[in-house]
């Protein structure tokens, strides 16, 4: 029960930190302090994505499931929970570099929100 218990607690992580690494540029917007740790978020991100690498949290969950008596997954945490839902096959390198293009381009039009309204707020 505790392994299951930490493993569903690695997934919420995990989705945490994927959601704030696609859209941490808003939370920038109330909190400028984040700016830094948003976007060593992204960067890890688009290396993930571009390196077709598994995050390090996907195999952490997976031993906790086993543990816990239940199948883990192959693949990474986009294909297995992200994949499923967005793309019925497999998720390819090709739609992998998209998806990171995708974080970085979402990310560029954030912070470019965030660096007019903080040019705006300077000139008189």
């Amino acid at each position: 029960m505790i392994y299951r218990l930490a493993a569903d607690s690695i997934l919420l992580l995990h989705l945490a930190f994927t959601l704030f690494t696609v859209l941490g540029g808003l939370l920038v917007l109330r909190r400028p302090s984040l700016l830094w740790v948003h976007l060593i978020a992204v960067l890890w991100g688009v290396v993930i994505e571009w390196a077709d690498w598994i995050c390090p949290l996907t195999p952490l969950e997976n031993f906790l499931r086993e543990q816990g008596g239940e199948a883990g997954y192959a693949g990474g945490f986009i294909e297995h929970y992200v994949a499923l839902v967005l793309y019925p096959e497999d998720l390819t390198i090709e739609l992998r570099y998209l998806l990171g293009l995708g974080l970085v381009a979402v990310n560029l039009v954030i912070y470019g929100y965030i660096f007019l309204v903080r040019r705006r707020k300077l000139l008189p």
